[in-house]
């Protein structure tokens, strides 16, 4: 059943497991490789320690991270890459299928992205997207915000309102969709209108 989008101009998309397939269990893996008891990702507390959350809204640099999770997984000899290749490894694959929508919304209406991510996640991912489909991620939004860069991320209804005020849309002709349920419910508090994508549901069913 596609949405109704009478009345919407804009829509906004988060993207981990709504445009990008995740596999979280898989950075799990690859710290518990370098050290890690279990305790630093686990499924209950995706940031156990604060140098995760400080990342993604870009209050250290990736250097930082880097240090610091070395000290966290008692792992000084890991390489940075080593360290990058662990925490990226949850990033997998934007289906052609989801890419095709977005190229065709784009057409209608205002697209933009939300994300709540981080400087090494979203560098080579920008690298991987356009070696698979020939074309610059970014190109596919009028505007991409990325929690690292806009210093604030979802669920905090701050962050929504500071999207809203960047990007000058009015949230009653504006859709937010997103996997979470506490990211549908502080989106609503700043007045946009939502879809919340659950896991039976596929975004590119519904556009």
């Amino acid at each position: 059943m596609k949405m109704d989008l009478s009345n919407i101009k804009n829509i906004i998309f988060d993207l981990g497991n709504v445009l990008l397939n995740l596999d979280f269990d898989a950075s799990i893996r690859a710290f518990q490789k370098l050290g890690s008891s279990g305790e630093i990702l686990d499924h209950k507390n995706a940031y156990a320690d604060p140098v995760f959350y400080n990342l993604e809204i870009g209050k250290i640099s990736p250097e930082e991270f880097r240090k610091t999770a070395k000290k966290i997984l008692n792992n000084p000899g890991a390489s940075d890459r080593e360290i990058d290749d662990a925490w990226y490894a949850m990033i997998k694959d934007i289906p052609a299928h989801r890419v095709a929508v977005l190229k065709e919304l784009g057409k209608k209406y205002n697209v933009f992205l939300f994300s709540n991510t981080n400087k090494i996640h979203i560098d080579r991912l920008l690298i991987e997207f356009k070696a698979a489909h020939g074309i610059d991620f970014p190109s596919l939004f009028k505007t991409a915000y990325y929690s690292h860069e806009i210093h604030d991320r979802k669920p905090e209804v701050s962050s929504f309102e500071k999207v809203i005020e960047l990007s000058g849309v009015n949230p009653q002709e504006t859709l937010f969709v997103d996997d979470l349920e506490k990211n549908i419910i502080s989106a609503q508090k700043a007045g946009l209108k939502t879809l919340w994508l659950t896991k039976e549901m596929e975004m590119a069913d519904l556009f």
